[in-house]
Order: C-alpha cells, then sequence, then structure tokens
C-alpha cells in the first residue's frame, strides 16, 4: 500500500527535500510534473515547504540560502535515513570514518536532524522522527519509490551504512554490479559503483527516485515545464526509467515500476 502507516526502522531512507535557489519555482515545476501541493511555509520553519501529494506529506522544498555563516546548499535532492536516535547514529557515523557537515538540531516538535557524509563523499540526512515521522505516501505516482547511493568506493560505502546504521548491502539478482541495501533483510534501497556515463568528477551521491505512472510522459512534462532529460527512459530490471533534472539543475530519476518492484 502507498500509504505509510508505521514508522520507519533505522536506516531506512524516510524522507527527501531539496534545495533550490528559486523555492517558489521549484514548487511550481515539481506541482506541474508530479501534481503536488505547496506553499512557502512561514519564518518560525525558515519558509521550509512541505509538499503534499493526496493530501500527504510527500517531499520538502526549501531555499538555498546562506546559514549560519555558511554558503548555501547546493541544488540537490537529499535523502534522509531514519534514525531512532540522532545523538547516538551522528557518533556512530563519525566513529564509522563519515564526516558530520552539519551538527544534530531540534527541528522544533517534528524531530531532530542532522546532515553528513559518508567517507566516499555522498552527502546525506539523519531523521530522528518525533512528531513528523517523514513522508506519508510512497511507491505511488509522484512518490518517493527507491533511493541510490552512487559510490567512487562500494567495499568503503558498505562498511559504513553497516557500522553506522545497521545496514546491509547484498547483490541484486539479476542486476550486474548492482546491490540491495537492506534493513531486516527487506530492501529499502540500491548501491552501485560510479557509472562510467557519468561525468569523471562526479561525486559519490544519493539518486532519489519518483514513481510515474508513465516514464515517457513524465519526461515530456520536465522538458516542457523547463527540465531536461539526462538519461532518456529506458527499459530495465525494474521497470522503465530516465533520469532528469529540473529548471535550476537538480538531478532526479523517475521509473514506472513493474509489480515486482512496488514490494
Amino acid at each position: 500500500m502507498p500509504d505509510v502507516t508505521s514508522a520507519y526502522r533505522p536506516g531506512t531512507p524516510c524522507w527527501v527535500d531539496l534545495a533550490a535557489p528559486d523555492q517558489q519555482g521549484a514548487i511550481d515545476f515539481y506541482s506541474s510534473v508530479f501534481g503536488w501541493t505547496g506553499e512557502v511555509g512561514p519564518p518560525e520553519t525558515g519558509g521550509y515547504a512541505v509538499c503534499h501529494l493526496n493530501g500527504k506529506p510527500v517531499a520538502g522544498i526549501m531555499a538555498a540560502v546562506p546559514m549560519g555563516g555558511q554558503p548555501a546548499p547546493p541544488t540537490v535532492w537529499t535523502t534522509y535515513l531514519a534514525a531512532a536516535d540522532a545523538d547516538a547514529t551522528s557518533q556512530a557515523v563519525s566513529d564509522a570514518g563519515g564526516t558530520l557537515l552539519m551538527p544534530v538540531m531540534d527541528v522544533m516538535t517534528l524531530g531532530r536532524m542532522c546532515i553528513a557524509a559518508d567517507p566516499t563523499g555522498a552527502v546525506f540526512g539523519v531523521w530522528q522522527a518525533v512528531d513528523f515521522p517523514g513522508a506519508g505516501i510512497v511507491n505511488e505516482h509522484g512518490a518517493l519509490i527507491w533511493n541510490e547511493l552512487n559510490t567512487t568506493d562500494r567495499s568503503a560505502a558498505s562498511a559504513f551504512y553497516r557500522a553506522a546504521f545497521g545496514v546491509e548491502s547484498a547483490a541484486l539478482e539479476g542486476a550486474e554490479n548492482y546491490y540491495a541495501l537492506k534493513v531486516n533483510d527487506h530492501a529499502v534501497g540500491g548501491m552501485q559503483p560510479m557509472s562510467e556515463q557519468m561525468p569523471p568528477d562526479t561525486p559519490s551521491h544519493w539518486l532519489v527516485y519518483f514513481s510515474v505512472a508513465d516514464t515517457d510522459e513524465t519526461v515530456e512534462k520536465v522538458t516542457a515545464a523547463g527540465g531536461a532529460a539526462l538519461q532518456q527512459p529506458f527499459d530495465m530490471i525494474a521497470g522503465r526509467m530516465a533520469v532528469v533534472t529540473d529548471p535550476q539543475g537538480a538531478t532526479f530519476a523517475v521509473i514506472n515500476p513493474k509489480p515486482m518492484s512496488q514490494g
């Protein structure tokens, strides 16, 4: 079922958000492509917009502005991994060779979070839910369906996520050089070595996938709204997918999944 009715287990991707120079422009783009609803939030939240799909939270969009003396964040989608205790997890991240980029902080009464990078440079968030568990809908058109780590060092990444989050990795049957990331033996994401098709200076990164009913039609919507296709629609083991970028340069994937990948 697409509605999320139970808490996310530690190590499971539970939320995604985007930092964009033009926040309203990003809200308008994703609303036109996926049917989201959202608006710039109140000042006490820094204007953070929680976008909804079918009345349930699906993703966040914030303004990419300098904060606390730090430069504005890059225009990217960030994957957040669930944690039972953000402070303990941040320590585990450091102990496992990761780097804390933003220390643990309270987000009002919603939860506690931090931003970190794994030893290969891939940036991710940590989310300890209090009043806000994360995405309330997944695996449906316009909603999050998959989170994929593209890494320059698969062995180092595997060891890190196992040590910091208890996430195991295992070769995915039928997919060459692709690995499932598992929590309690349940696949919650994927991992693969950096593709040779990517520019040589591309850093390790988490790629966000949104489910769509028609990949080709969605790519047409993306380009019509000012985005671009980085990888045109193609058929693969889990369905028909494409990699695209929004008008401000944020990269994401869309996939019309085969029934077996809905889980």
